[in-house]
């Protein structure tokens, strides 16, 4: 069976790209996984620094795989073919959803890039990225409604934090498709490009210039705002700078900065 998930490391980026494309990159179980699994594996690589996550082929994804979807209905969900999808493994998230939420628990930023159809199962992966970089004329929706479910891969955590209570309510009970300017103007991407794969990997490099430690310092902080108190990000706050202050990668920015040089990071755990 030939890989559904493709992941070239260069410069410290990861391409990961969705490889379905006879199908718009429609999720089958072992899709699922896979994605999953490509995560798991980022979290190992010490010199990843970002990650452009984009989709083969026509579209970034047309979400579940409707002919393993109509194979499931009726059956009891153990013995069906999202049985191995629906696995926790000991996690706080089943394999779907963790195809999802790996995206933010890596600790470098994940920038999306996101091109014709970006549906359901699709588009609650593509929010589980840092930033969304859409083309215009790409279609959006939240459409689990038209299932019978509701959408179950951590698009209840991610959804609203991004476009506000009501607007994620209305998505999730109308499932209607928003156009990519549309979804910028309402807060599900972060802004338009003509060509969002090119400008993510732009993005990207330009990330992986910088100090490796503030990248992770800044998902961290920014990462579960809204569930901290002010006191307790504040003290945060404290606690990333004083870590940063002093270290090898803040030196050598502070020096590349008057030197009028090009700064040379330490990757995370590298000999000093």
């Amino acid at each position: 069976m030939a890989p559904r998930v493709l992941v070239d490391i260069r410069d410290g980026v990861a391409d990961v790209r969705l490889h379905r494309p006879d199908k718009i990159n429609a999720l089958d179980p072992e899709m699922f996984v896979e994605i999953a699994e490509a995560g798991e594996r980022l979290k190992r690589e010490a010199s990843l620094r970002a990650v452009v996550l984009s989709g083969e082929g026509r579209g970034f994804c047309a979400g579940i795989d409707f002919t393993a979807f109509r194979e499931a209905v009726g059956t009891p969900l153990k013995d069906g073919p999202l049985a191995e999808v629906l696995k926790t493994d000991g996690r706080i998230t089943h394999r779907g959803q963790q195809a999802a939420w790996v995206w933010t628990e890596l600790e470098v930023p994940v920038v999306a890039a996101i091109h014709g159809p970006c549906f359901g199962a699709g588009l609650q992966i593509a929010l589980g990225a840092d930033i969304r970089l859409v083309d215009p004329a790409a279609s959006l929706a939240v459409m689990e409604v038209r299932w019978g479910i509701v959408p179950d891969m951590a698009a209840s955590l991610t959804l609203p934090h991004l476009v506000g209570l009501d607007v994620a309510k209305e998505l999730y009970w109308t499932g209607r498709t928003v156009s990519g300017h549309d979804a910028a103007r309402l807060g599900l991407a972060t802004r338009c490009e003509e060509d969002p794969r090119a400008a993510a990997l732009n993005l990207a490099a330009e990330l992986a210039r910088q100090s490796p430690d503030v990248l992770r310092a800044g998902k961290r902080l920014l990462t579960g705002t809204g569930e901290r108190s002010v006191a307790r990000q504040l003290e945060l706050e404290r606690q990333e700078v004083t870590a940063l202050l002093g270290g090898a990668n803040q030196v050598e920015a502070v020096e590349a900065f008057f030197a009028k040089r090009e700064p040379v990071y330490r990757d995370p755990g590298s000999p000093s």
